[in-house]
């Protein structure tokens, strides 16, 4: 099963960045994950969004990472439970990221809306330190100085107002992509049923599987809840998968538990 997957991932990785430049995007548009409010969602994004990923590095450390540890779990569990247990660590990643899309949309609708109501330097201030307007191709300094030295002129007012608009539609329609979210739960995995394994971290210093593991999840945690401007890591999709990973685990273990007694 890790071999198929490792082939799908690649195959269309490969169609991402052969075919989407000539077809304008139209595979990330319309297999990657987007927000439910979006007029790119579709409900299939669910899944198909796991086999997809941004970029060479992004792909080899989730493919090896899923590999690595994996295999372990293949062996154990079998290729049919192992691909229930990828699959719904990553839907349930992609579910607990719609919730975390979801706040942050809210929000920004929010900021969007008072802006649009007094357009100031300090509320465009607030909307570039929360959401990071410089993402874009869009220089937000410039448009902040001018706000500042000319608060009330109408041409810099109507600029800073059509490309704010413009900003939420965008950050409505962002993609997420990638097996992350499952890979975090095949990690979980490893650790949770095999704690006192080594991994030699950098092939050199040798830690053991749950604190390796712990760690990361607190890392993910920091991360997520500090929400850095221009993060885009999607950290409690990485969470979704270890929370629903370690549902499923406990709900096997407790089935197993009843079938021996």
């Amino acid at each position: 099963m890790i071999k198929n997957l490792l082939i799908i991932n690649g195959l269309v990785f490969l169609a991402q960045k052969t075919l989407d430049p000539m077809m304008g995007n139209w595979i990330t548009d319309t297999f990657a994950l987007h927000y439910w409010g979006s007029d790119l969602f579709r409900p299939h994004q669910i899944v198909t969004h796991l086999f997809m990923h941004g970029s060479f590095g992004h792909i080899f450390s989730n493919m090896f990472t899923l590999w690595m540890f994996g295999a372990t779990l293949e062996n154990v569990w079998g290729p049919k439970r192992f691909l229930i247990f990828y699959t719904i660590c990553g839907i349930g990643a992609a579910m607990c990221h719609m919730g975390v899309l979801t706040y942050e949309n809210i929000r920004l609708s929010h900021d969007v809306q008072a802006f649009l109501q007094e357009p100031t330097y300090s509320n465009f201030a607030l909307l570039d330190r929360r959401y990071d307007l410089g993402s874009g191709n869009f220089n937000p300094e410039s448009m902040k100085i001018a706000l500042a030295q000319a608060p009330g002129d109408p041409g810099i007012i109507q600029t800073a107002r059509v490309f704010i608009q413009q900003f939420a539609i965008d950050y409505r329609n962002t993609a997420t992509l990638g097996a992350s979210g499952a890979v975090f739960g095949i990690l979980f995995a490893f650790g949770y049923l095999f704690p006192n394994s080594l991994i030699f971290l950098y092939f050199l210093f040798p830690i053991k599987a749950k604190y390796f593991v712990g760690i990361l999840i607190v890392l993910e945690l920091v991360s997520g809840v500090q929400n850095t401007a221009g993060d885009n890591v999607a950290h409690f999709a990485h969470l979704g998968g270890v929370i629903f990973g370690y549902i499923l685990l406990k709900f096997w273990n407790s089935n197993n538990r009843r079938h021996f007694y």
